[in-house]
């Protein structure tokens, strides 16, 4: 749940906030990630009109307030401003009217005001409780960036996560986070991981204990955040159990309602694992560009037996 406290602290300095009324209403939950300029709805129409929205008041709207009576000032504000408004905000420095002061006082509805434009407060403001309403979970595995794909590395402990993203990054790649990793759906569409404050940049090797890739590696080796594009699974080899030894089946894992593509790396000694995980991203960035290795084989296999047949028809 997000509050208007939660809102005021976070963005003050950012949307340069200042408190005009309302204070008593600072605990009220915002429950739409929506900003709305009630220009419309000042006129009288409230057709489809949802009271659960944050109002923005620009220079338009406080203007056509000022031209009405003061009568017919509450009137049309006590139609859009109940207690279930969130947050009432003015714009661009402007004097409220009294009557919109009055009405969210006694309402306990909180009234900012913001330095900001009308169209640069609404379009911050819009961003800021999108990032705020998005989902977020957290997942065990650590979280590289390689030739510019997110990879979230997984196994049971003790598999050698850490070992794999450390060889890594002694090639070159990135590590954004170790152990835990915070993943938030952006914009519906896509994850992006990241780490803990505390834990930032640093990762636990057992034997050595924890360091800091930063200052041994330099910062160029780190980042604090990245798209996720794939999760590979390290295993134990099982010599009783199947692998996959030609690419044709995609899997997939489901992380926020985002499907991702999901691949298992069965590891024993000899095997070197960070080589294999940078063939796994070359590989993916191939089928990006169209280009799907397994199946374009799959597709000669099949034209060469069909070839094969024909000629072994025309023979007989």
């Amino acid at each position: 749940m997000v509050t208007v406290r939660q809102v005021f602290d976070s963005y003050k300095d950012t949307l340069v906030f200042e408190v005009l009324g309302g204070k008593k209403g600072f605990s009220k939950s915002i429950k739409l990630p929506e900003v709305h300029r009630p220009g419309l709805s000042l006129s009288g129409y409230l057709k489809n009109y949802v009271n659960q929205r944050i109002l923005v008041f620009g220079n338009s709207e406080v203007s056509y307030i000022n031209d009405l009576d003061s009568d017919v000032r509450s009137d049309r504000l006590s139609s859009i401003i109940t207690q279930e408004t969130p947050l009432v905000v003015v714009a661009g420095k402007l004097a409220p009217p009294i009557e919109l002061i009055n009405s969210c006082n006694s309402l306990g509805v909180p009234l900012l005001r913001s330095s900001l434009k009308t169209m640069e407060l609404q379009s911050r403001l819009t961003y800021l409780l999108l990032e705020k309403f998005s989902p977020t979970t957290t997942c065990h595995g650590t979280l590289v960036e390689a030739f510019g794909v997110g990879v979230i590395i997984q196994g049971d402990s003790s598999v050698g996560k850490s070992e794999a993203a450390l060889s890594l990054i002694e090639r070159g790649h990135r590590l954004i986070t170790d152990d835990v990793v915070k993943v938030k759906l952006r914009e519906g569409l896509y994850l992006e991981g990241y780490g803990a404050e505390l834990t930032r940049h640093l990762m636990e090797i057992r034997g050595i204990g924890i360091i800091n890739v930063a200052h041994l590696y330099g910062a160029v080796c780190v980042r604090d955040d990245k798209r996720i594009d794939m999760v590979i699974k390290l295993e134990v080899w099982d010599d009783k159990k199947f692998y996959d030894r030609v690419g044709l089946e995609e899997k997939h894992i489901d992380l926020l309602g985002v499907k991702v593509p999901y691949h298992i790396i069965p590891v024993k000694p000899g095997r070197d694992v960070a080589l294999l995980i940078e063939t796994i991203v070359l590989n993916h960035r191939l089928k990006e560009m169209g280009y799907n290795s397994a199946k374009d084989f799959n597709i000669k296999l099949l034209e060469t037996i069909s070839r094969k047949q024909r000629k072994r028809k025309t023979s007989l």
